[in-house]
């Protein structure tokens, strides 16, 4: 089947691949923190209409600003707990693969994937993320929720594009064969 919108993740990780600590800590993101510095968040931002993100990524990332990120797109909290939509932010507890499929077949733009490393593994496993633009923060974290489990399949990827930043974070966007 034919599709015609990008699943692209867009992550941070530490050097040795946590993109967080064992309780959920995502301190060590901030040791890259510079003024006027988004490492080209907001560019990439406004390719997308659509996010998908794990309820516990939600969880902590609301917990954090007290508001939906990203009030002008359409938000898919993946979760095992039914829930009400609130506005733009949909609550879904179905098939993944299959919600994946009907957005990447809808009109639209990119669809960003946020997290958690749940949530990316199992779209992984099912061969739906089609580009990875991965941050590596310089700190070796020694332990944490990894990005990447033992279990998926292999897969090449190409690579598009490394830009490397004064504060050390390295940036590395792969197509998906």
């Amino acid at each position: 089947m034919q599709t015609n919108r990008p699943l692209v993740l867009y992550i941070a990780m530490s050097l040795d691949g946590f993109i967080a600590t064992p309780e959920g800590d995502l301190d060590f993101l901030g040791i890259v923190e510079k003024e006027g510095e988004d490492y080209g968040y907001h560019a990439f931002v406004k390719t997308v209409d659509t996010i998908i993100v794990g309820r516990k990524t939600w969880d902590k990332v609301f917990s954090m600003i007290h508001t939906n990120p990203h009030p002008d797109k359409t938000v898919y909290v993946i979760t095992r707990t039914p829930q009400a939509s609130e506005g733009d932010v949909h609550y879904y507890s179905g098939s993944l693969r299959e919600l994946v499929m009907r957005l990447k077949n809808e009109p639209g733009k990119n669809i960003y994937c946020d997290g958690g490393a749940e949530i990316v593994n199992l779209l992984l496993n099912d061969g739906l993320i089609d580009e990875l633009v991965v941050s590596v923060i310089p700190v070796l974290l020694g332990k944490g929720i990894a990005l990447f489990n033992n279990s998926r399949p292999e897969m090449p990827l190409q690579l598009v594009q490394t830009t490397a930043f004064e504060k050390g974070l390295v940036q590395l966007h792969y197509k998906c064969r």
